[in-house]
């Protein structure tokens, strides 16, 4: 090799379609005999660039290869702060692939500044947060000059970029520092604590609320609070963390009112519900911006198990209209939700008859959806009206002859109070 590149002709510091030297493939790969043979010749250009903005040293740090690296770096000629088009330099790179040992060779250096921002002005401290590197954010926290705190374009503070993808041993190290803020809004006014809860992880979250500093009840941007974040993507172990906190509100509504209770409902989450259900502080009647409860939603989306949890429940009102007088027995008869219907009928204070805005009952909505096993359940009611008009003057039966679903004109017409109707039928709303 070394007489190959020592022979007259050669052009040693020639690039490729990349852009690439051959200082540059052997940084690449590790080659450090081939780059001390390269690095001692006038005519190669140790910051040469690829078509990628990156010089040589900065493709050693990007692979991981020290002692290339520490060739590299005895130069003076060499820049060690060179970013390529990403905006990252060689310390940028090899904190966020976590190469400790080029890290630290790379700060031996005095004129690498080991809080200079890369893409998204995010620093060495925040890429190694970010992707879980302990050894090297151990590393950068003990520099003097690295601050803790520091943002990138997002607001991301390396705290909640760790919490965000619940990298608990990073967590514990920069919580050890007196100078970090445990609080720092994002872009989107959510707190380490707030990003930790919507992802579910229940470590980063415990140790966020062992500081007696930390703010259990921040709202975001949509005023959803680590709480509501929580319940609504289901996260129960840190649901019940945060409610073991004497000072987290757990009624506490966001922007659409619905609140923690009212997005689990919305959702599905049983198992988040029942840990909300055992405070005694929590309104399990409450309505959202539609004036729906969390019955309603959960009828809506035809939650069986939710349902029945609520039912069980003296201060729920199973009548409780919506802002379009609309009750969760109709939502369960609109969408079909045969299971929801049984356990609403079977409350005694259930009203079947119950007009929305339209005059229509839920049998119309069965009727006109064409859900056979609703119109069958409905029609067990003795206390049921199957003739009862909407303010059209339309009923269950000329909707079913309407929409032309044979099976429910049978069923209607072999309950013997049906009036069968011999005018026009009427356009369902």
């Amino acid at each position: 090799m070394t007489a190959l590149i020592n022979t007259q002709g050669h052009e040693v510091d020639q690039q490729d379609c990349a852009g690439r030297t051959p200082l540059t493939w052997a940084a690449r790969n590790g080659h450090e005999g081939v780059v001390k043979i390269l690095l001692e010749r006038k005519d190669v250009d140790p910051n040469r660039p690829d078509k990628n903005d990156r010089i040589p040293l900065g493709c050693a740090a990007f692979e991981g290869h020290g002692g290339v690296v520490k060739l590299f770096l005895e130069r003076e000629n060499v820049d060690p702060n060179r970013p390529d088009k990403n905006g990252k330099s060689p310390l940028g790179w090899a904190a966020i692939k976590g190469h400790e040992t080029v890290v630290k060779l790379l700060l031996e250096r005095g004129d690498v500044s080991p809080d200079r921002p890369g893409a998204h002005d995010r620093t060495p401290l925040g890429n190694a947060a970010l992707e879980g590197h302990e050894g090297v954010v151990k590393v950068l926290l003990e520099r003097k000059n690295v601050d803790p705190n520091r943002p990138d374009i997002y607001d991301q503070t390396p705290l909640r970029n760790a919490a965000t993808k619940g990298h608990e041993a990073v967590i514990k190290l920069l919580l050890e520092r007196g100078d970090i803020d445990p609080n720092h809004l994002d872009i989107n006014d959510r707190t380490p604590l707030g990003c930790a809860a919507v992802e579910g992880h229940k470590g980063v979250v415990k140790l966020l609320l062992e500081r007696d500093d930390v703010d259990p009840n921040r709202p975001d941007k949509n005023d959803r609070t680590p709480l509501v974040c929580a319940a609504f993507e289901g996260h129960e172990g840190v649901v019940k963390l945060l409610l073991e906190r004497g000072d987290v509100d757990p009624n506490r509504p966001d922007k659409d009112h619905a609140g923690p209770l009212g997005w689990a409902a919305f959702k599905g989450h049983e198992g988040v519900i029942k840990l909300l259900l055992q405070r005694g502080d929590v309104d399990p009647d409450r309505s959202d911006v539609y004036g729906r409860t969390l019955l309603g939603d959960a009828a809506l989306k035809g939650y069986e198990g939710v349902v029945k949890l609520l039912l069980e429940r003296e201060d729920v009102d199973p009548n409780h209209p919506d802002n379009k007088d609309q009750t969760p027995l109709g939502y369960a008869a609109i969408y079909g939700h045969e299971a929801v219907i049984k356990l609403l009928l079977e409350q005694k204070h259930v009203h079947p008859n119950r007009l929305d805005i339209y005059d229509q009952t839920p049998l119309v909505y069965a009727a006109i959806g064409g859900h056979e096993g609703v119109v069958k359940l409905l029609l067990e009611r003795e206390d049921f009206d199957p003739n009862r008009p909407d303010k059209h003057g339309g009923t269950p039966l000329s909707y079913a002859a309407e929409k032309g679903h044979e099976r429910i004109l049978q069923l209607l017409q072999t309950r013997k109070s049906i009036e069968t109707p011999d005018t026009q039928l009427p356009h369902p709303v």
